[in-house]
């Protein structure tokens, strides 16, 4: 049995800034983008980085609260709209590397078919 292809470090970079990687990969970016922890790996994508930019707030003359607020007036929304977008994020991800958007929700439909089975067998319909 062969191993699934992993990106090298350089790779894991330009894929996490965008970029496509080879067709030989498809598997591993299909469980980075629908596998188990792959709302939180996308979160600190984005929320992470932004943090040491947004602390220049903090270097603005003034009380230390004033530098707070105004990255807080920044991040409280980026954290709504990454949190928003996430769904899109990650169907366009996998579009952009070949594979069914569908996979994006695929979690999702499996457990409201759990949930409707159940449903059924409680009430007396299956």
């Amino acid at each position: 049995m062969t191993e699934h292809a992993t990106p090298t470090p350089a790779q894991r970079i330009g894929y996490i800034c965008g970029r496509t990687l080879p067709a030989e990969m498809a598997q591993w970016v299909g469980n980075d983008l629908t596998g188990p922890g792959a709302t939180r790996r996308y979160l600190m994508r984005i929320l992470i980085p932004i943090t040491p930019v947004l602390m220049l707030f903090l270097l603005v003359p003034g009380p230390i609260w004033m530098g707070l607020a105004m990255m807080a007036l920044l991040y409280l929304p980026l954290i709504y709209f990454t949190v928003a977008l996430s769904n899109v994020y990650r169907r366009n991800r996998l579009i952009k590397h070949g594979l069914d958007p569908e996979l994006a929700d695929a979690r999702a439909t499996s457990h409201a078919e759990a949930e409707r089975l159940a449903y059924e067998r409680r009430h007396g319909r299956a």
